[in-house]
């Protein structure tokens, strides 16, 4: 049976009065048409800018790994004594005798009195972890309850120790507090505080027993974890956590699925490895090291985020803060914070995979100043420099009420600078009526003209650091997860350096990366890169039609 051959007619009509094409019109019309593929091709890589030579930064955070998150991974605290009474958490004493609530009078400085009905700020301290059944008590103003030589109780020593150092019985709400010479703390009928209870009290209504309301139990970092556990078995949890929470396979998966770049928190302990100041643990500096390898091996760059700054930028968990203190902005602990990147760029800047050093995460716009910042800053640019002259030097922009573009007026650097943005639909009362319309309209008609507007200036390059594909919306179907989290990552594509989603990993289904790729909420995968944008998609379909009518 003979084969029919293709007609050439779809390809090649008729042109004129019924003329076919010669050889030479032919001829003519290929090489048109190849040019003018090779133009759409042209304009497909054009579209997809580069930071010096680097593709944009398409990456994930690898949050919760080296700096302690409990949210990210619960667990890790599941083994602490005592878990609901961890560094920073904030509880009401009320006499079972009296019904009275103790009160540091104007918050801290003076005498402490048992004659409050309502508790509010002055009647709410905030607990310091000494052991497992050793606590000190901080009050509103950053005193310390402490036991006076004439046995009453005041709130005026700013530096606790043995004196400012009470052990905590309990039986379930109800508690007893002594000092360390056996003397039992009590309320008396004239609504003073004092350490001069005789015998053993029990659990009825004495003048010893009191009502422990905890109010808050919120800071779950570094501090609480090792503080909670204690040296010995921290450091048992935490090798275990480093070396399975993050590994080779975690970084195998990110470079199959369009990722190029990990953001890596670090805390400031990091540089004092293997023994860093107490509470912290050491074998951060291992893992970082480690990360660093797999990177290479799967072709990935790296970003180090100094998450946690000594003091606390920001009173946050991940920030390493004790008690929800933000203390960083000290002549102190910014000095010492510059000899960490000193340290972290002397170590890391002639590595093949270092994209860049991350100066400081989140500082408080409420309690870091701007010229202070600034100033920091500008002094973090010059150490790296020191060490290297094309890793990127990135600034955070402050949270809470602060403006992108004070950074963009600031005259920090010369080369090779980034501003980090956080973009989240959550933490603020704006986005909490929000329906799945109104979160993908945002995304388009605010976010997208911010970074446009930034990307015009000229001035350092724009990152999204930090975004996640999680909202106030609720029983959000998959298609409208999908919907918003393709709107993200084409809105944070406008950024100039790129973006990083927050994070890999996460107890919480919608803040983990893996999940999400692995159950196509976020349509994002390794062919990802290489796809075109919806407009450019849209221009080579129509130039595909126009083509086939040209020849």
């Amino acid at each position: 049976m003979r084969t029919k051959k293709p007609s050439l007619r779809p390809l090649w009509p008729p042109i004129g009065s019924g003329l076919l094409l010669t050889v030479m019109e032919v001829i003519h019309r290929y090489m048109s048409a190849s040019c003018f593929l090779i133009f759409l091709l042209l304009l497909l890589q054009l579209s997809h800018s580069s930071v010096d030579g680097f593709s944009k930064v398409r990456g994930v955070n690898l949050g919760g790994w080296l700096v302690v998150e409990g949210w990210i991974k619960p667990s890790l605290f599941d083994g602490i004594p005592n878990s609901d009474m961890l560094d920073g958490t904030q509880v009401q004493l009320k006499s079972v005798l009296l019904q009275k609530y103790v009160s540091a009078a104007d918050g801290g400085g003076g005498k402490v009195t048992v004659d409050r009905d309502v508790a509010s700020a002055w009647e709410t301290f905030t607990l310091w972890r000494v052991s497992q059944g050793q606590f000190q008590f901080r009050c509103f103003g950053g005193q310390f309850l402490t036991s006076n030589s004439g046995g009453s109780i005041s709130a005026t020593v700013h530096y606790p120790a043995m004196n400012e150092t009470f052990f905590i019985e309990r039986n379930d709400t109800k508690i007893h507090i002594k000092l360390s010479n056996g003397s039992y703390v009590k309320a008396t009928v004239n609504n003073e505080l004092d350490v001069n209870y005789q015998g053993e009290p029990g659990w009825d209504n004495n003048e010893a027993t009191f009502e422990m309301m905890i109010v808050a139990n919120n800071i779950h970092g570094d501090f609480q974890l090792a503080n909670g556990y204690g040296q010995d078995k921290a450091k048992e949890v935490l090798m275990v956590h480093r070396s399975t929470f993050i590994t080779a396979e975690d970084f195998d998966f990110l470079s199959q699925h369009g990722i190029n770049t990990v953001r890596i928190p670090v805390g400031w302990w990091i540089a004092y490895d293997p023994d860093p100041p107490a509470p912290f643990i050491g074998g951060s500096l291992e893992a970082l090291d480690r990360a660093f390898l797999w990177a290479k091996t799967y072709k990935l760059k790296c970003i180090i985020d100094l998450h946690a700054a000594p003091g606390s930028q920001n009173g946050m968990e991940h920030s390493a803060s004790r008690d929800g203190s933000i203390d960083w902005p000290t002549s102190d602990y910014i000095s010492q914070t510059l000899n960490v990147i000193d340290f972290l760029a002397a170590r890391y800047a002639n590595h093949s995979t270092l994209l860049g050093i991350e100066l400081l995460n989140e500082p408080s716009a409420a309690a870091v100043p701007l010229d202070v910042l600034v100033s920091y800053y500008a002094r973090g640019y010059e150490i790296v420099r020191n060490y290297s002259s094309t890793a990127y030097v990135i600034m955070c922009q402050r949270i809470g009420n602060a403006d992108p573009m004070e950074l963009y007026k600031a005259n920090i650097g010369s080369s090779n600078i980034v501003v980090d943005l956080h973009y989240y639909n959550l933490f603020d009362p704006y986005f909490d009526n929000m329906d799945a319309t109104d979160n993908i309209q945002f995304i388009h008609e605010k976010r997208v003209p911010q970074l446009q507007a930034l990307n015009s200036e000229n001035g350092p390059l724009v990152f999204i650091g930090e975004w996640v594909n999680e909202w106030n919306v609720a029983n959000a179907s998959q298609a409208q997860y999908q919907m918003f989290g393709t709107a993200q990552l084409e809105a944070y594509d406008e950024a100039s350096f790129g973006w990083s989603y927050w994070t890999l990993k996460n107890a919480r289904i919608h803040w983990d990366f893996e999940w999400n790729i692995k159950n196509q909420y976020v349509l994002f995968g390794s062919s990802s890169i290489n796809k075109p944008s919806s407009v450019l998609f849209l221009s080579m379909t129509s130039a595909a039609t126009l083509l086939y009518y040209m020849v």
